[in-house]
């Protein structure tokens, strides 16, 4: 708990000093290491873990983004504190160390889960490069968002397939329209809009901006709104 805490601070931290970005970075990426080798497997299950995961993938894909921004600070500043939001509820949470049970014990289900959280990550940091678009009119904010939220929605597209391959092998049936797999139906046609939306003259700019950043919600209730107000056997 103690590298959780200290990477959360470094993020806080990096709000003012983009060098504490770099170093919560190594402190997550060693914690996520040793717990898989702590589990003996990839540290993907149960909302700790996947805290853990989506708060990492959300600094390395904003690393990866922000050399094609204009407005450089503004987005580390916001991608710092997004990272430190996820990770902060891990601290009351207890890690899963059980091995694998049959049912996951398979490559199709960790393809899933981390494409998932990759298309999960560049969906928020899609969410903040529209609001910097909509309060700054920054045009390289609006055209990063497309391309985050672009590459994001393939990553969700591969891990919807992957995901349905999996559930083949575990249940004999590639769809059982459980809450889960329902609301990831709804955030995929949502990001499908948003991609149509942005190449339509009437709606590119701002109310695709919008439409984009309000797809962050669809994505927050698909990933922990589902399992909180939701009985699922597909949760996590």
């Amino acid at each position: 708990m103690i590298i959780v805490i200290s990477t959360i601070l470094s993020y806080l931290a990096a709000v003012r000093y983009r060098f504490m970005l770099y170093a919560g970075l190594t402190m997550h990426i060693a914690y996520v290491m040793y717990r898989g080798a702590t589990a003996g497997r990839l540290p993907i299950i149960g909302l700790f873990d996947t805290l853990l995961f989506m708060s990492l993938s959300i600094v390395i894909f904003a690393l990866a983004l922000r050399p094609f921004l204009d407005n450089k600070n503004a987005f580390t500043s916001s991608s710092a504190a997004s990272a430190a939001v996820f990770l902060f509820p891990s601290l009351f949470l207890s890690p899963n160390n059980n091995p694998l049970p049959p049912v996951l014990d398979t490559y199709w289900f960790e393809f899933h889960v981390v494409l998932s959280f990759f298309g999960y990550a560049l969906f928020v940091l899609g969410g903040i490069l529209g609001i910097i678009y909509i309060k700054d009119k920054g045009i390289s904010a609006e055209r990063l968002q497309y391309r985050s939220i672009l590459i994001g929605y393939t990553f969700f597209s591969v891990a919807m397939i992957a995901g349905g391959i999996w559930a083949f092998y575990a249940w004999g049936t590639y769809w059982l329209w459980t809450p889960k797999e329902f609301w990831t139906s709804i955030l995929w046609l949502y990001y499908s809009l948003y991609l149509h939306a942005r190449l339509h003259s009437r709606f590119a700019g701002r109310t695709a901006s919008i439409l984009g950043t309000a797809g962050t919600l669809v994505m927050l209730f698909t990933y922990l709104g589902v399992g909180i107000f939701m009985k699922s056997s597909h949760s996590f």
